[in-house]
């Protein structure tokens, strides 16, 4: 596992036009290398699929088919997310006015030690501020 990974990066490699370079080097690092993420994080990605099958984005077919790629990466589920929500997560949430669901990444990664992949530009600016390596940009 090499580096905690955000929904936002995981769902930027469904869309075509939001494909950078820098996203496409992390899928590229993940399929070696592996990578972990909060427990939401299954929730997270289908839930933005869902929406932009709403939005007109993709229709149901290829909901399905990115559904399917985004559960076969080797993305570990942390198992303490749920624990940690009601001391660190909730104190960054607050304190760096994130959402718990952001924040629970950025306690992951400072649990963890490990860069956190986000194009999240609020979660980037806390991790900054916390000294986490952040990767997607």
């Amino acid at each position: 596992m090499s580096l905690v990974l955000d929904s936002s990066v995981a769902l930027a490699w469904c869309f075509e036009d939001e494909h950078t370079r820098a996203t496409l080097s992390l899928l590229d690092q993940i399929s070696e290398t592996g990578a972990t993420a909060p427990a939401l994080w299954s929730l997270e990605v289908l839930n933005g699929l869902a929406m932009a099958e709403r939005r007109g984005r993709l229709d149901a077919t290829q909901r399905h088919q990115f559904a399917g790629f985004l559960r076969d990466l080797p993305v570990s589920v942390d198992s303490e997310t749920a624990s940690q929500a009601w001391t660190a997560t909730a104190r960054l949430a607050e304190h760096y006015r994130l959402t718990l669901y952001d924040a629970a990444y950025l306690e992951l990664a400072q649990r963890l030690d490990l860069p956190l992949a986000t194009l999240d530009q609020e979660l980037r600016a806390a991790g900054s501020n916390l000294g986490v390596t952040l990767l997607g940009h």
